[in-house]
């Protein structure tokens, strides 16, 4: 019999009080991840390398016990493993040389495989280390939020250049988000057959989208991952989050074929309870009530466990932890959510 709560939520169960995790949760608000990074280099230094990136993975399972682990690494792995200059600049973000259609024909993935090993040496380190009742997450990024950076050199607020790029070269876009869907399909089998329980794709910008465009360029290619990633491995469970997807979610569980979907905090409760009855969901407290904490935190948790709580849900933020989330406050979710006294 299935052990993880996580898993068992994925596959359609209502538990009580539901697993929680959060995501972003090995991050900069712990003091034990910044001296971490410190000791790593670079932020991509300390993806790669086995040994520090297992120990920011375990470092919130160590101090808050989540049901869940997920693997430290970054979705600009793949577009590093095609040689694509990836480096973070501290306080701006993610930069690399921006992508031309002229460029697709070049891009090779055949240097992926060794280049991403340090990360799958991670998986298998951390199944071997996690508590055998925890989780381990592994996931990557959706090809069309990968295809943003690429495209952009950079993270923009409304990542324009890569829409225009879409609505100009429709049939380049296509070709670029197929290679990455290939490559992270490939990428989320290596980390299940090394221990992940389960994968997530996380398609940050599919709320960028008009609903053509939302079909083609974020469903269509997370389909081909998940066909593919089944193809592999049957019984594999994967999480599907399309921040900005809104109205979308239904045809997006339905058309990709993802056993669970992330919920971000704009999706009304309502909503999400009609999502609940065709499967599990995950989320969807705003991040900064976390960082408010006090009446502001416990009304968001109380809200999404009075709606949500009579079917299958993964309790965790409607998007990432952020930098200045107080532990108390973290430690006071986890307490709201698991129905303990303060």
């Amino acid at each position: 019999m299935q052990t993880r709560r996580l898993i068992r939520a994925i596959d359609g169960e209502t538990l009580d009080p539901p697993p929680v995790w959060l995501m972003r949760q090995a991050g900069r608000y712990l003091p034990e991840y910044r001296q971490t990074r410190a000791a790593a280099g670079s932020f991509l230094e300390l993806c790669y390398n086995p040994d520090l990136a297992t120990e920011v993975t375990l470092q919130p399972i160590r101090r808050f016990g989540f049901d869940a682990a997920i693997l430290f690494s970054d979705i600009l792995v793949i577009p590093d493993a095609l040689d694509r200059n990836v480096h973070f600049v501290t306080g701006e973000g993610p930069r690399m040389d921006p992508l031309t259609v002229a460029d697709i024909d070049r891009l090779d993935p055949t240097r992926a495989e060794t280049h991403l090993a340090p990360v799958i040496a991670t998986v298998a380190r951390l199944r071997e280390a996690l508590p055998q009742e925890t989780a381990l997450i592994g996931f990557c990024g959706a090809p069309f939020t990968v295809a943003t950076y690429m495209i952009a050199g950079r993270g923009t607020p409304d990542q324009a250049p890569a829409r225009l790029f879409a609505y100009r070269e429709p049939q380049a876009m296509d070709q670029l988000l197929a290679l990455l869907a290939d490559m992270s399909a490939e990428y989320l089998i290596r980390q299940l057959r090394a221990g992940a329980d389960c994968v997530q794709i996380f398609d940050s910008w599919a709320g960028i989208l008009d609903e053509a465009s939302f079909r083609r360029f974020s469903i269509g290619p997370t389909r081909r991952i998940v066909d593919r990633v089944r193809q592999a491995v049957p019984d594999a469970r994967i999480i599907g989050f399309a921040k900005g997807a809104g109205s979308m979610l239904s045809a997006y569980r339905a058309e990709t074929g993802v056993n669970m979907i992330g919920l971000d905090w704009s999706v009304p409760l309502t909503q999400a309870r009609m999502l609940q009855k065709d499967g599990a969901v995950q989320g969807n407290l705003d991040p900064l009530r976390l960082i408010a904490g006090g009446a502001a935190l416990d009304e968001g948790v109380d809200a999404i466990l009075s709606e949500l709580k009579a079917g299958p849900l993964v309790f965790n933020l409607g998007h990432g932890i952020t930098p200045d989330a107080p532990i108390a406050h973290v430690e006071a979710l986890l307490r709201r959510v698991r129905g303990q006294a303060s």
